[in-house]
């Protein structure tokens, strides 16, 4: 029985150890980039609204591959891309045409459940990443609180509380032990 007890005491403090470490890396890389967390040269981006279900649902989070000068030209139809709006605000909606004007590439976008294509052309420049296919459904929603100033503190302080607990626990527990020993 005491063996069960030491195994699973080491393995909730590991446990413990790892949940802190692991938001304390999400909030640093979120605020450290903006808002938007790069993992692996992919940046992980919450979907904030409805344009591109049912490929990918709001709250989602999806990875996108930040793309160099050179692939911003060779994107194809049918490839999601991530753009810079008129407005400064990145969208990712599907390429529906290519339109090639003298050295100019330009996209013709529309997100998947809109039902027009979107007003204004997407010059290859303005093309910031494509998307790789991998999703997380609603963990946009958990990414959104993480980068609040609350959600930060709430995530980096709540674990670590709880760590401090189980360490009080622990040390209350050996001295009774060293007691019960005397």
């Amino acid at each position: 029985m005491r063996k069960v007890l030491n195994w699973f005491s080491t393995a909730l403090t590991v446990f413990l150890m790892v949940i802190v470490i692991v938001l304390a890396v999400i909030v640093v890389a979120a605020k450290a980039s903006g808002g938007e967390p790069t993992i692996l040269g992919y940046q992980l981006k919450s979907v904030l609204s409805g344009s591109m279900e049912p490929t990918f649902q709001t709250g989602a989070v999806i990875a996108v591959k930040p793309l160099e000068q050179d692939e911003k030209q060779s994107l194809q139809k049918q490839d999601i891309i991530t753009f810079q709006s008129e407005e400064g605000i990145p969208v990712t909606h599907r390429i529906h045409n290519v339109i090639h004007s003298g050295v100019h590439t330009m996209y013709e976008t529309k997100g998947d459940n809109n039902n027009t294509i979107d007003k204004d052309l997407v010059l290859s420049d303005n093309v910031t990443a494509k998307y790789t296919g991998f999703t997380i459904p609603y963990a946009g929603y958990f990414t959104q609180f993480a980068q609040s100033r609350e959600g930060s503190a709430l995530l980096l302080i709540v674990p670590g509380v709880f760590l401090l607990i189980y360490a009080l626990f622990l040390i209350i527990t050996g001295l009774k032990s060293i007691q019960n020993q005397q």
